[in-house]
């Protein structure tokens, strides 16, 4: 293999503010620029608000091309300066599309994370149960050896157009994913292969950093302890519902520096929603427990004015291990809605309240008026407000 050379809502659901989507695009953006944080060791500064791509591979919809791009567009227009992609979303679907997107754009005003995992084999028609409603006609192909991830990552590089990557993430090596009986083969194949391609791609220039996106906490641990990350991505497993990564990988990752970047804050479906009938948790029907759950919560959210979705994301911004939410979007209205989200007011008698309900543990970590200093733009979480101050 040639060495590389050197150098989660549906449309028409609700928004991160609980409005619907849909409509004509709103000039009525509270932020003119979405707060950044530095990842990890990374030396890259990231909006706390990430681009999540998976829709622009077709995920829910067929969506039209210039829809899709726009959403990337205007996410960029708004300040968001983190933008999450795969091989896997729509095969490769996605990365073109953002390849349109960011071309219009100095390449260094954006942060590119892309996965690898898998490449794409274009001699083949799709399998069945690819999760995805369109994408390319390209079939897909799981690999985490040294070759196979040189060959995804050249792929990306190829797609999105660019001659370099920000943040590369081995996708998917979970039990969710895999299995029970195939998980311990994926991980050694993973830490054997695609790690050290990685880590050699680090070393040359070719990606600033390196990580992981999974779906369990616990891989997240087990990553951590057998290699040297940069960042990792875990998709719901810390939210407002729940928090299974509180315990072990969140102090974990502070303790190392990684820097964490969250993604299915709203639990695929319930948090933006509610405790509505058909509620999705975890991509199914949410269960009787999870629905009460749920509509505890959202009674304190309305009790002090707040959106449920709004709550979700302010919460997930809240602990120190945090460095950004990634969310998704299909249309330049829902990035709105979702940028909008971050200013809307969160009293801080709303986190106390769900806590004296039991509904959060009295040590879990909240969102705070305490100022969080990065580089050139002071970060203020609080009650009130979630803004940025330009120094000077």
């Amino acid at each position: 293999m040639r060495q590389l050379p050197q150098g989660e809502l549906k449309k028409g659901n609700a928004g991160a503010t609980g409005q619907r989507t849909g409509g004509k695009s709103s000039d009525m953006i509270p932020l003119s620029a979405v707060p950044r944080r530095m990842l990890g060791r990374t030396g890259l500064q990231v909006s706390v608000l990430g681009f999540g791509t998976a829709p622009l591979g077709d995920l829910y919809a067929k969506l039209d091309d210039a829809t899709a791009i726009a959403a990337a567009e205007r996410a960029l227009e708004l300040g968001i300066n983190l933008l999450d992609t795969s091989p896997l979303y729509g095969r490769g679907l996605a990365e073109h599309r953002c390849g349109t997107a960011i071309r219009r754009i100095p390449r260094q005003e954006i942060v590119v994370c892309t996965k690898v995992g898998r490449w794409m084999d274009p001699f083949h028609p799709p399998s069945d149960g690819s999760g995805f409603a369109g994408g390319q006609p390209h079939r897909a192909v799981v690999d985490y050896s040294y070759d196979g991830t040189m060959r995804s990552v050249e792929q990306s590089l190829l797609r999105l157009g660019t001659d370099r990557l920000d943040l590369l993430l081995i996708h998917d090596v979970d039990v969710w994913t895999h299995g029970i009986d195939a998980i311990e083969d994926r991980f050694r194949e993973a830490m054997a292969g695609a790690y050290v391609a990685l880590d050699r791609l680090r070393a040359e220039g070719v990606v600033a950093g390196i990580g992981i996106g999974v779906n369990e906490a616990e891989m997240c641990v087990r990553f951590a302890q057998a290699g040297s990350f940069d960042t990792m991505l875990l998709a719901g497993r810390y939210s407002l519902l729940e928090q299974p990564a509180l315990a072990h990988f969140l102090p974990l990752a502070q303790q190392q520096g990684i820097g964490v970047l969250l993604g299915g804050v709203f639990n695929s479906g319930i948090l933006a929603t509610g405790a509505v009938h058909g509620a999705k948790y975890n991509y199914q029907d949410a269960p009787p427990h999870i629905l009460a759950r749920v509509a505890d919560i959202e009674r304190v959210c309305d009790a002090h004015g707040v959106a449920l979705p709004t709550a979700a994301l302010h919460f997930a911004l809240g602990h120190p291990a945090v460095v950004s939410v990634v969310l998704g979007a299909q249309n330049p209205q829902e990035v709105e809605r979702n940028v909008a989200a971050l200013s809307s007011p969160v009293p801080s008698a709303l986190w106390t309240d769900l806590k004296a309900q039991h509904l959060l543990d009295t040590d879990t970590p909240v969102p705070s008026s305490v100022p969080r200093c990065c580089g050139s733009m002071r970060i203020i979480i609080c009650g009130l407000s979630l803004g940025a101050i330009m120094a000077g």
